[in-house]
């Protein structure tokens, strides 16, 4: 009989979708600006530097939408927005 999975604890999810995406893009991440709990195990969306430029409020952007397993192991990953750093969200 097999042992039931236990989901992964928040931080380690973060830590976890940081760690894996730096290692496929070749590019540290800024920060992981969204994690939410799914039937599959957690999504995260994480912020990298795509192009650095001077002065840094210039720099490219992008967020990507990561997901991992139960266990924290990256089962896909999409851009899914670029942007400059010095960008503020609009009100919808």
């Amino acid at each position: 009989m097999s042992k039931p999975h236990r989901r992964l604890p928040a931080a380690r999810a973060m830590r976890s979708a940081a760690e894996q995406l730096a290692e496929l893009l070749g590019r540290a991440p800024e920060s992981v600006s969204a994690l939410k709990p799914t039937d599959e195990g957690w999504q995260a969306d994480v912020e990298v530097v795509e192009l650095e430029r001077i002065p840094d409020t210039t720099s490219v952007m992008a967020s990507y939408r990561v997901t991992l397993d139960e266990e924290g192991e990256l089962l896909s990953y999409q851009r899914v927005r670029r942007y400059s750093r010095g960008q503020i969200d609009r009100p919808r």
